[in-house]
């Protein structure tokens, strides 16, 4: 009797979505690290391509392209999380560093990051999988889909869970052509205790940032659940219906041609973006035995962790005599840590190009002391939606710069419906602002006092 041929290893390179959350700030922050820019980081988003196809072509070759991208559906029970944990480290040498910052997927955690010469570890991570015959309105179907996934994939790995997310708001079309499931892990992989127990010099302390923010979630096994929407895409839950005007068009937009109403008495629970509680518990038993400092910051909203660190980059750079004055409003993948450190910029994250995020940068600006320049970098968020800033409130953020205002024109050509890769944050930055000299290295006890301070009044947590 012969043996049946062993399915091939799923390599973790692959296995990560490109267009995911935690891929590009991973990518800024080891470039960082190395003192460089992200120039070469110029992968166009899939949302982002075809700009020049008619829809009724556009569509499917976005579609197509998207699949070529995703895990492909035979291969979802070879992801090996382990293997992916091991490729996140190795992004990074070997070390000593002061810290290592681990948590949610913020621009802020990777500001704050590479001001501390400290690598960033995500604390799960994002794939998409091909879904046949999908729609993009029939979220039932792709939460029955998802579930034969993540059955696949939980067998083969107790240590993870999965959090399926269907979001037309942000991935549009794609919501029909893939499915996209949040990998998080219970507990530090061990690529991640053999890094912590190696990787930080004596005394270096593990930080772990957490967004704390909560979301309808159907909990479909112990480890398996799916959300409908998500935080970032600036609609609620229960407004995602063809009853609220704009859903609709939305939907209209991107060839949802069915819709189910949201369950409207889902429970909510920490939102994809907040990782496992068990993690946290995790390392904080990691530390004990390593006699290593941990710090968790938690936070309650993204705007109110990059209102903090923007604080802090101020205040340290105008103690070091190295900026301060000049601030830069990055948006998702447009984000440059190093040319942000080296100019002596002031980095305000928006998590996306939601009205509501947008306004938390407008609230920041207007409660901050006065910066001589503002450059935005608005991402183009890929649909077309109600709530999304229109090109005038990113404008109206641009003019809080007293003597410049930084218009990025060529985002706002393609506004909303062609995003750009991270490089252009990288060409923008280096051609707007010289370099003022990187400041030296932030030390973990001004970041921690500071954030302490300016987050108290703000419900960030520090313990």
């Amino acid at each position: 009797m012969t043996e049946s041929p062993a399915k091939p290893t799923l390599a973790a390179a692959h296995t990560v979505a490109p267009d995911g959350p935690e891929r590009p700030l991973l990518e800024a922050v080891s470039r960082a690290l190395r003192q460089r820019g992200c120039e070469d980081l110029d992968r166009v988003p899939v949302l982002g391509r075809r700009g020049g196809l008619p829809a009724e072509l556009r569509g499917p070759a976005l579609a197509f392209e998207d699949c070529a991208e995703a895990v492909p559906p035979e291969l979802v029970d070879r992801v090996d999380a382990g293997a992916v944990a091991s490729w996140i480290i190795g992004h990074y040498p070997a070390g000593p560093y002061p810290a290592v910052v681990l948590g949610s997927a913020h621009g802020g955690a990777a500001h704050l990051a590479a001001a501390l010469g400290a690598p960033w570890l995500p604390t799960g991570f994002t794939l998409t999988v091909p879904w046949p015959g999908g729609d993009v309105g029939d979220w039932t179907g792709a939460m029955e889909w998802g579930a034969k996934l993540a059955d696949l994939m939980l067998a083969a790995d107790p240590d993870v869970t999965v959090r399926q997310v269907h979001d037309p708001i942000g991935r549009g079309r794609l919501c029909g052509s893939t499915v996209t499931l949040h990998v998080r892990w219970r507990r530090l992989p061990t690529a991640y205790r053999d890094f912590l127990g190696s990787g930080p010099e004596p005394g270096g302390t593990a930080l772990l940032l957490r967004d704390t923010r909560t979301w309808p979630v159907l909990e479909l096994t112990d480890r398996h659940s799916f959300q409908l929407g998500r935080p970032a895409g600036g609609m609620r839950h229960e407004d995602q219906t063809l009853d609220n005007p704009s859903f609709r068009r939305l939907m209209e937009s991107v060839g949802g041609d069915r819709w189910s109403t949201p369950y409207l008495d889902t429970p909510p629970r920490y939102a994809e973006t907040a990782g496992e509680p068990e993690f946290d518990r995790d390392l904080r038993r990691l530390s004990a035995t390593l006699d290593r400092p941990v710090h968790r910051v938690l936070y309650p909203g993204p705007e109110v962790l990059s209102a903090c660190v923007a604080d802090l980059y101020r205040s340290w750079l105008r103690a070091a005599g190295r900026g301060g004055d000049e601030c830069v409003v990055e948006t998702g993948r447009l984000i440059d840590p190093w040319r942000v450190l080296r100019s002596g910029l002031v980095p305000y994250w928006c998590e996306s190009s939601a009205r509501t995020a947008v306004d938390g940068a407008e609230w920041w600006l207007a409660g901050s002391g006065p910066f001589a320049a503002v450059t935005i970098l608005p991402e183009p968020p890929g649909t077309v939606c109600d709530v999304h800033a229109a090109a005038a409130q990113w404008r109206a953020v641009a003019h809080f710069g007293e003597h410049r205002t930084h218009f990025n024109r060529q985002a706002l050509g393609r506004y909303p419906l062609l995003p750009l890769p991270t490089s252009h944050a990288s060409q923008v930055l280096r051609a707007r602002h010289a370099a003022a000299g990187v400041p030296g290295r932030l030390p973990l006890g001004l970041a921690m006092s500071a954030l302490r301070h300016s987050g108290s009044r703000l419900g960030l947590l520090v313990v």
